[in-house]
């Protein structure tokens, strides 16, 4: 470096502001010394006259030392807690998402904690784990037809994971269990990523029966900061490690050989921050970059998943010897019986017969006691006076509560019959243990559902009623499976209704013991057969023929753009010159608010191929509106525009 030439650092700023989304350049003075690439600075920002957060991530030298340009202020910690490979992948996954990397990266880098930092960094060397025999490993992958090659290949597959139990935990855990042990064997390491706790807990007691505890890292939202932080710290080390976790860890900072996705359909994969990216694209975007194998197992198929192999991108991988569980559908007589038969008489007798031998499953759609109320004269549904929510009752003679906003509805009057009587409309978990509490005399009824979590229950006989999802493990499995309210799940206003149903029929079913009857009651057509066949590619690929014609996801992608009149209008502009389809914009139509001025909405839909441009010229319109608000130009407490793509079916 000459004595005309200086120090430059390009820092990414931690900041939310679309206009700050881009490297910013900082001479580097000289009392700082070395600093290291991907280490926390602070920087000041002169536009706004203070300090904030960013990330080293460039470090070079300029002849030009008259240029002006802000200094470093300090460097936070030395810790390099942004290699270049997590910032490669949260700017393609923030560019492929029209939004922000510090978004992203707030998701998987947590606050610092000075003490665990001091601790991890006093440490002479990392622990490197024992390599962990994979016999046991490679006797659960060698059940699935070419699981072990696509492992081995760093290849890419769709797994149909085996129904059922194996040594008292469900098979998807041994199966993905065994994979990342494989992988940490050959000295690579893996990231699993499951939805929720309860699936986590059952991973982490499948890995605890095959590789130390030392070679687990556990990442998730129910850490506490402290802990969280050092799991960051040891997925910066070189040594192989298991990374198991919910959606924010995939983003995991280590060399992976192998990205595991568990039940990619579940709701909870689905970033609900900005820019809210599914695990599963970020799984797909960060194999690309990578080149690691990438797993994406369930019981079912999502339309997803399915479209991709289609395409020959993913392998479809399924057990060298199939398991069918043993589903039984109503018979069309059962299905012309009223509506108040809840059970009809071959699932009762079966579930009798069940229940004097072990437990007995009964799943229902939803929580509590009475979920909804309708008034007792004209059937209207019953609604909150105060905020329009849905009338619920807690227990059998209770006073009406709002799901909303919790108030009580001692005096209802129906706004349509003026009618004071209430009627129960629907039975949730609560109320439907206490009807099969009257009809099955002498055997326990457990409550399973969000306010009494339920993780394990014997082999002694008893009626387990719980609520989709919260299903606890059974000791040698369910003798028998009543899934109710079937029909009832198909009723929501969802496009992707018949996949979720059948995901949540099937993680059920595959508790259910070997040969144990499992009765769906009240449910015909193409979802039913599927269940019944347990051929659920098929389900996915009929899903696919039919949202074809209407361009609607997974066929298509859709990016959602919100915001004032004039900004909506310009962000739409922006893309004539992409040549979409002329059918491609749907809207603006207004938005029901008090904002003022009101707000808009429009859809774009755009093929895969143009997803890189559609992308960026939307962002480009969200920084740009970004700019001139500041400007003062109707500035606003709220952003003039907001976009958002592949948005979440119910918004469609």
């Amino acid at each position: 470096m000459t004595e005309t030439s200086r120090r430059i650092a390009r820092v990414l700023l931690d900041s939310p502001l679309p206009q700050l989304d881009r490297l910013f350049d900082y001479a580097l003075p000289a009392e700082l010394g070395e600093v290291p690439l991907g280490v926390r600075v602070r920087v000041p920002l002169r536009t706004a006259g203070r300090v904030v957060d960013g990330y080293v991530i460039e470090i070079g030298t300029e002849d030009d030392a008259d240029r002006p340009l802000s200094e470093v202020d300090s460097v936070v910690s030395t810790v390099p807690v942004l290699p270049e490979r997590l910032h490669r992948l949260a700017r393609s996954v923030a560019d492929r998402a029209a939004g922000s990397a510090s978004d992203i990266l707030r998701l998987v880098i947590p606050k610092r904690q000075v003490r665990v930092e001091k601790a991890w960094t006093g440490d002479a060397a990392a622990v490197v784990p024992e390599q962990p025999s994979v016999d046991r490993a490679d006797a659960v992958i060698d059940l699935y037809e070419g699981l072990r090659e696509v492992l081995d290949d760093a290849g890419r597959a769709a797994v149909e994971a085996i129904p059922g139990l194996h040594d008292g935990a469900p098979a998807w855990s041994a199966l993905l269990a065994a994979s990342a042990v494989r992988m940490l064997a050959g000295g690579r390491s893996s990231i699993v990523i499951v939805p929720d706790h309860r699936d986590l807990d059952r991973l982490l007691t499948a890995l605890g029966e095959l590789v130390p505890a030392e070679a687990v890292v556990r990442y998730d939202s129910r850490q506490t900061n402290p802990d969280r932080y050092r799991a960051f710290l040891r997925t910066l080390e070189d040594a192989p490690c298991i990374v198991v976790g919910n959606r924010s860890a995939v983003y995991a900072p280590v060399r992976a050989g192998l990205v595991a996705v568990w039940d990619d359909g579940d709701s909870l994969l689905g970033e609900p921050l900005a820019p809210y990216v599914h695990a599963r694209d970020a799984a797909l975007l960060r194999q690309g970059q990578e080149g690691s194998a990438l797993l994406f197992a369930g019981h079912t198929r999502t339309t997803d998943v399915e479209r991709l192999v289609g395409l020959g991108w993913l392998h479809d991988v399924r057990a060298e010897r199939r398991v069918l569980p043993r589903v039984i559908l109503s018979t069309p007589q059962e299905m012309e019986q009223p509506t108040a038969q809840r059970m009809p008489s071959s699932a009762f007798l079966a579930a009798r017969t069940a229940a004097s031998e072990g437990p007995v499953l009964v799943q229902v759609s939803r929580p509590g006691f009475a979920p909804s109320l309708v008034c007792a004269e004209c059937r209207a549904p019953a609604r909150c006076p105060h905020c329009g929510g849905p009338l619920g009752a807690r227990h059998r003679g209770a006073v009406p509560v709002c799901g909303w906003c919790g108030r009580s509805a001692r005096a209802w009057t129906c706004p349509a019959c003026s009618s004071t009587k209430l009627r129960l409309a629907s039975s949730g978990s609560e109320r439907t243990a206490d009807e099969l509490g009257r009809a099955f005399p002498g055997v326990r009824v457990i409550v399973a559902d969000s306010a009494h979590p339920v993780e394990r229950v014997d082999a002694k006989p008893a009626l387990v009623v719980a609520t989709r999802g919260a299903e606890p493990l059974a000791k040698g499995g369910y003798r028998a499976i009543v899934l109710l309210d079937g029909a009832r799940m198909l009723q929501a206003p969802d496009l992707r209704v018949g996949e979720s149903c059948l995901r949540w029929w099937s993680n059920a079913a595959a508790l259910a013991a070997p040969g144990a009857p499992i009765h769906l009651v009240g449910v015909d057509g193409g979802t039913a057969r599927a269940l019944a066949t347990w051929n659920h590619s098929a389900y996915a690929q009929s899903e696919l023929a039919s949202r074809a014609p209407l361009h609607m996801p997974p066929t298509t992608r859709v990016a959602l753009v919100e915001g004032t009149a004039a900004a909506v209008s310009r962000a739409l502009v922006s893309l004539g010159d992409l040549a979409l389809p002329s059918d491609a914009v749907l809207g603006p139509v207004p938005i029901e608010s008090d904002d003022v001025p009101p707000r808009v909405r429009a859809l774009v839909r755009f093929d895969y191929g143009a997803g890189t441009r559609v992308a960026a010229t939307l962002r480009a319109a969200v920084v740009a509106e970004a700019v001139s608000s500041r400007r003062g130009r109707g500035r606003s407490p709220r952003s003039t525009l907001a976009v958002r793509l592949d948005i979440l079916d119910p918004e469609l």
